[in-house]
């Protein structure tokens, strides 16, 4: 089985400012990307049986606003295979009952967040009620982590680092830093190498093949190919293309002395069971 822990629903244009439309467009300068989101354009850069994580997102500060009954009613189309995470922004009013309604009335199953994005950090104690809903609910937490495209989202709030301080306080709750945290994937592997709740997905970086390379050896030599998560971010990638490209990494290499990523252990991510690792099943 796969889980692709790391995919969006949005109605695309419409949960989007125009600023941050347009800023999108720095996220892969190579190439026009197409930010529409359908179950089966998804369902088309995939393989059968995939599971998959699926949120939205809020940010006010980044002009980012999906309602997470419409990830709801998204998941709703396959929920054998559609997980949905509520999201929220706890810089806005209303955070706590929106958090209570996505699990409790929608029945959403992890929380994602935002921390660059919406301009907050994710130790700030006004987060509390937040990590002991999730501790005492058993939600597991998804986090941006890493680099952005938005000028206006401050990068402090997005350091690895700031989840080190949540774990050691709430080390019952199954945390997700995304992206590896990229750039700052040294700081992000360091940080889940001390605590058992934390993890990281791999999304959003086979298409900088010599970054995750690098990526990918940082986890290797640290020990903690246990602790990393196949994700994509669709719909900036896929399934199919993420795993071509954990493949293509060693091939990379020939002609080189460079050291190899250990293939079982790329083919274990892939197939990991996350959903019990998560508290999911």
């Amino acid at each position: 089985m796969i889980l692709d822990v790391h995919s969006h629903a949005w109605r695309f244009p419409d949960d989007m400012s125009e600023d941050f439309r347009r800023q999108a467009t720095r996220g892969r300068p190579d190439v026009k990307l197409d930010l529409r989101v359908t179950l089966a354009g998804y369902r088309k850069g995939s393989r059968p049986g995939v599971k998959t994580v699926v949120f939205g997102g809020k940010a006010r500060l980044s002009g980012v606003w999906v309602d997470d009954r419409y990830v709801a009613r998204y998941a709703a189309q396959d929920p054998k295979h559609l997980i949905p995470f509520l999201c929220v922004d706890p810089t806005q009013d209303g955070w706590h009952r929106e958090m209570r309604d996505g699990h409790e009335e929608l029945g959403m199953r992890g929380i994602k967040l935002l921390p660059m994005y919406a301009g907050f950090y994710p130790q700030d104690e006004r987060l509390d009620p937040l990590w002991r809903y999730a501790s005492r609910k058993g939600l597991p937490v998804l986090l941006h982590t890493g680099t952005t495209f938005v000028a206006q989202a401050p990068l402090d709030c997005t350091m690895p680092r700031h989840l080190d301080v949540v774990a050691t306080r709430f080390p019952d709750v199954k945390i997700i830093l995304a992206h590896i945290g990229h750039p700052y994937e040294g700081e992000c592997i360091v940080t889940i190498r001390k605590h058992d709740n934390l993890f990281a997905d791999i999304s959003a970086l086979h298409y900088r093949p010599f970054q995750f390379y690098q990526s990918l050896m940082l986890a290797q030599q640290y020990g903690v190919w246990h602790k990393m998560l196949f994700g994509t971010d669709y719909p900036f990638t896929t399934v199919n293309s993420t795993i071509d490209g954990l493949h293509n990494l060693n091939k990379m290499l020939e002609g080189t002395a460079l050291p190899r990523l250990d293939t079982t252990q790329i083919d274990k991510m892939i197939h990991r069971d996350s959903l019990t690792l998560l508290g999911l099943k």
